[in-house]
């Protein structure tokens, strides 16, 4: 092929000028960015010559080289991994994903350090090239190919670029920067060997720079041998030598690791800014061998809800790397958790649709799962610091322990706030360990609106004789703490659980009981407190419902349409009303989720509990208004659980006509 122009594709263009201009504080992100590229292309040639070991070309031994030349004012990053065609290297290099370019444009936020973590996240890591440098030359070879079927593609960031095949005697990439003047400081070996330190220490493959000594300065003068000595300078010895540790963090020792270290791994797999909340590093042994490292992030990314997303650790075997995002290793309600697993005992061919069906994997997936647990577990534990004791002189921990215990408050919390809905999905998909997933389930309530109150807290502070876990759901928090429904709960001083989550309703289908504790929602069937509520009160209810009787037949004849039942409520104290479903029955908040969702819900009719002691359900008999005031008082209840009329016009006309 001969040299030919080609334009970039236009969100491209728009790229490079966000790059070059949104991120110049940041500047030594593109090392980080061009070894991680250089490193994952080495993973690519592993991988491929698994099925042909003739890709390596007699060159098995995969590296990352860094040269600096400071008279030409170049830094080049050569890797001898799968190379690019042509071809590809006009696809990759000049396009890039539409919704890529769309969602890391509007994440830009103005914090330099946060945006520049957004360049790996969305797979765009070559163009920080252009932060430093006013033109950039990529030279590759696929593996595989013939020498002279190489390609040189050059580019100045601006519009378009060129590309020409070239002869390359060598297989992989080699990505030529040239620097701009503001960026000479690149070509020093310390500030570029302290940046791969920093940023790719990690990497399992060595990072080789060439080696440099001091050599004094000639005498100018050889009578003067205290002056007169030209300047001394670092010269370059002409071997090479690995400037990071070239083995994997997890497969060094726990005590060998930093905190740091940890945090900066997490950093560079998740392209999160945050240091992570917690980690667990562990080698398994016995049946299935294989090592994780795992961690949990601070922040939720924005993808999580996204369902096209695919989730997942990093799997290598036997330090080979095989896919990113193996979903099969962990459930689909951790997949926050961010993390590698090394196995010794999956062969090094396995793929997506084998991990489904290995038996080694579920053995992986349920010890992983387990470890993310206990991680949590132990968070939730330390959430609070404990109390003193009663003299209150004496800790209850020591010094050292105390310190931990300190660090540790609140951090739960936090995770919840991010991750408490998606780790509900467990309760429906894990039926292992649905009892440790109740127990770090954390709602508001009746008596706090912060998202504090465990399962175990509750049922610890239930009134004597209470025999229920009382707990509603709603659209918002205002609308489950004002709804009708509790006011019988408030006036008798129980606590009721209030859940906001859109996964709530359908999680609490798997959650029958807590601890031997049946959950009751208290807008299903009659309430029935038991022994909380007096002979007195039930004979009050039951003599209401007799002398009601004409009337609940006439309310239910002209709600027929609308309502399965009428009947006299013993759950209200000041609302006129409310709808309720049966015990068994599907809630009308979910039946309203499943329809926005496009989904068909059961066709379903709520009942119509009124309250008997309330003056407009006694101005109901009688009234020359009958009808509409029926309708009125069953919309008014639906409004009141964040349901909206059948008819809207309807209820508004009905509602003018009796102002009037």
């Amino acid at each position: 092929m001969s040299k030919q122009t080609l334009s970039f594709q236009a969100e491209v263009a728009q790229l490079l000028h966000l790059v070059t201009h949104s991120l110049y504080s940041n500047k030594e992100i593109f090392v980080r960015e061009l070894i991680s590229n250089a490193s994952d292309a080495c993973d690519k040639l592993r991988f491929e010559a698994i099925n042909d070991g003739g890709l390596y070309e007699n060159d098995a031994e995969l590296k990352v080289k860094v040269t600096l030349d400071s008279v030409a004012k170049t830094l080049t990053i050569t890797d001898n991994g799968i190379g690019m065609s042509a071809q590809e290297a006009i696809d990759h290099l000049g396009t890039i994903a539409k919704s890529g370019t769309k969602d890391f444009v509007s994440k830009l936020s103005g914090d330099q350090k946060a945006d520049s973590q957004l360049i790996g996240q969305f797979g765009v890591g070559f163009y920080s090239g252009f932060i430093v440098a006013d033109k950039i030359t990529v030279e590759s070879r696929r593996a595989g190919m013939k020498e002279n079927e190489g390609v040189r593609w050059v580019s100045g960031g601006a519009g378009d670029f060129e590309v020409e095949t070239i002869t390359r005697p060598a297989r992989g990439t080699s990505v030529i920067l040239h620097l701009r003047d503001d960026a000479q400081d690149y070509t020093q070996a310390w500030k570029v060997k302290g940046i791969i330190s920093k940023y790719s220490d990690h990497i399992s493959l060595p990072i080789l720079m060439e080696k440099e000594e001091w050599k004094d300065g000639e005498l100018i003068n050889p009578s003067d041998e205290n002056g007169g000595r030209q300047p001394g300078a670092m010269v370059k010895t002409g071997e090479w030598e690995s400037v990071n540790k070239a083995n994997a963090i997890w497969a060094r020792a726990k005590k060998d690791i930093t905190q740091e270290q940890y945090n900066d791994f997490y950093k560079q797999i998740s392209h999160d800014f945050e240091a992570p909340l917690a980690h667990t590093h562990n080698r398994v042994e016995g049946s299935t061998e294989y090592t994780q490292l795992l961690y949990l992030p601070a922040k939720a990314p924005m993808d999580l809800w996204n369902r096209d997303k695919k989730g997942g650790l990093k799997l290598y075997v036997k330090r080979v790397f095989i896919m990113d995002d193996a979903e099969a290793l962990l459930p689909s309600y951790l997949r926050f958790v961010k993390g590698v697993v090394d196995s010794a005992d999956l062969p090094l061919n396995v793929s997506r649709e084998l991990l489904q069906e290995s038996r080694d994997v579920k053995a992986i997936r349920d010890g992983c799962t387990k470890r993310v647990l206990s991680m949590l577990e132990d968070l939730a534990q330390h959430d609070k610091l404990p109390e003193a004791s009663a003299d209150g002189v004496t800790d209850v921990l020591n010094a050292e322990e105390k310190a931990q215990a300190e660090a540790n408050v609140g951090k739960y919390s936090k995770f919840y706030a991010e991750f408490g809905a998606v780790l509900k999905e467990g309760l429906g998909e894990d039926f292992a360990n649905k009892e440790r997933l109740a127990k770090l389930l954390r709602f508001a309530s009746s008596t706090t609106d912060a998202v504090s109150v465990s399962l175990a807290d509750y049922k610890a502070r239930m009134k004597e004789g209470q025999e229920a876990i009382y707990y509603i759901t709603a659209d918002t928090l205002a609308a489950a703490k004002n709804s009708p429904q509790l006011e019988v709960f408030k006036k008798k001083g129980i606590e009721v659980l209030l859940m906001t989550d859109r996964v709530d309703e359908w999680a609490l289908n798997y959650l029958h009981d807590f601890d031997g504790t049946p959950m009751q929602s208290v807008a299903k069937g009659a309430v029935d407190l038991g022994k909380l509520q007096d002979e007195a009160e039930k004979k009050a209810a039951e003599d209401a419902a007799e002398v009601f009787k004409p009337l609940l037949a006439k309310l239910k004849e002209a709600l027929k349409e609308k309502a399965e039942d009428v009947r006299v409520t013993t759950r209200l104290v000041d609302s006129p009303a409310c709808l309720v479903v049966q015990d068994h029955g599907m809630s009308t908040q979910l039946a309203r989720m499943l329809k926005q969702a496009g989904q068909s819900a059961p066709d379903m009719k709520p009942v119509l509990e009124v309250n008997a002691e309330h003056a407009l359900v006694k101005k109901l008999d009688g009234s020359v208004h009958f009808n509409d005031l029926a309708h009125i008082l069953f919309d008014q209840a639906l409004l009141a659980e964040g349901g909206l009329p059948a008819d809207p016009a309807a209820y508004v006309k009905r509602v003018n006509a009796l102002l009037v």
